[in-house]
């Protein structure tokens, strides 16, 4: 099945005068926000072309690090090096990640031909921080990558004058939403479209805000059939579902969804697997007040650094692994919790599948589906 190369294979001849932009571009500009790309581009102006500035960021001898994965890299330049995104100039990247703050940050901003600009929020990287920071959505009403993106779209803003889209995949999609909905009124008028791609929701007091309701019409959220990652916490926009390759959490990659010319394949909505997943996740939370998911958060993580691991990678290292296994050994506190919290979470689990096999699970939990736009 087709993916975002094979959309880059197919349509990356056509200028954007030729096929105007869709959501598909959208995703496209929401995956190149991965690459490191602020090593070569300021936060500001001047512009370069995209060309320019992919070339040269895998040009370095370091370029390994500058992209999550191998795929990353082939897919920047890739993009960069078609006709339709190649004099697509990039400016502005900026970010940011402070261990000290739990926060982990990045946007760049893309510049179309017809004068309007695309800001691209980045998703959770491979830090630990990163994902720290995800985690603490749990019990944080507003994270510091939130604010972030919030000044970054009022930055951008008050030096350009055109109209703007926003655009993240995981986390990215989540910091779009939350800059645009805690935009001025002058900025959101502005504003053409969100894309949030699986990213998580937010606390019931932003979905009931004003901001948000306003900009809801221009919300556009899309999920993998088994979705996980973007039916977390509340949501109340609409959204489609699209099919892919994979299966469960695997289907997150971007690059495993299925695109048949300028659009998504659409799947009926979210499986049962993504239903159940979602039920039991709130469960456990609903089950926990905010400081006992302060404290699981805050071990947990304890427990995967304490090796000094600063990513993931680093964390599966014999060495780090062995260094956690002595952690949790040692501390009978910390065992004790993780132990039980676990445990609740995987009996949730059970009994969530049980009733599914019994029919009792409710066929929506995600605002309206939008495949046919219900």
């Amino acid at each position: 099945m087709a993916n975002l190369f094979d959309y880059i294979a197919w349509r990356g001849d056509l200028s954007f005068a030729q096929c105007p932009v869709c959501a598909v571009d959208s995703l496209v500009f929401a995956a190149l926000s991965y690459a490191n790309l602020e090593v070569l581009v300021p936060d500001g102006f001047p512009s370069l072309p995209l060309q320019e500035a992919a070339e040269a960021l895998m040009a370095r001898p370091d370029h390994d690090k500058m992209v999550r994965s191998e795929n990353d890299g082939k897919f920047l330049l890739t993009a960069a090096r078609s006709p339709r995104f190649r004099s697509v100039q990039v400016c502005c990247c900026r970010a940011k990640t402070l261990e000290d703050l739990e926060t982990q940050f990045g946007a760049m901003a893309f510049l179309l031909p017809d004068g309007s600009a695309f800001l691209a929020f980045r998703g959770t990287d491979l830090t630990l921080v990163g994902w720290k920071e995800d985690f603490n959505m749990s019990f944080q009403d507003i994270v510091p990558a939130q604010t972030e993106a919030a000044e970054y779209l009022k930055e951008f803003a008050a030096v350009f004058d055109g109209p703007l889209y926003l655009t993240g995949h995981s986390k990215g999609g989540n910091l779009s939403v939350y800059a645009a909905a805690t935009a001025s009124l002058d900025v959101q008028e502005r504003i053409r479209a969100v894309y949030n791609y699986d990213g998580p929701g937010f606390g019931h007091s932003m979905i009931g805000s004003e901001g948000y309701l306003r900009m809801i019409p221009r919300i556009q959220t899309y999920v993998p059939e088994s979705s996980i990652i973007g039916m977390l916490l509340e949501h109340e926009e609409p959204y489609s579902a699209v099919k892919s390759t994979q299966v469960s959490i695997f289907q997150h990659d971007v690059f495993t969804w299925e695109i048949l010319g300028a659009d998504f394949i659409r799947a009926p909505g979210v499986d049962a697997h993504s239903r159940q997943m979602n039920v039991a996740i709130k469960t456990w939370l609903e089950g926990m007040s905010r400081q006992e998911r302060m404290d699981f958060v805050d071990t947990l993580y304890s427990i995967l650094s304490v090796g000094g691991a600063k990513n993931v990678d680093a964390v599966l290292q014999p060495k780090n692994i062995r260094s956690m296994l002595k952690a949790i050994q040692d501390d009978e506190g910390k065992r004790r919790l993780l132990t039980s919290e676990i445990g609740e979470f995987l009996r949730i689990v059970s009994e969530t599948s049980r009733r599914s096999r019994e029919r009792r699970l409710p066929s929506s939990i995600h605002g309206k589906l939008l495949n046919g736009r219900k």
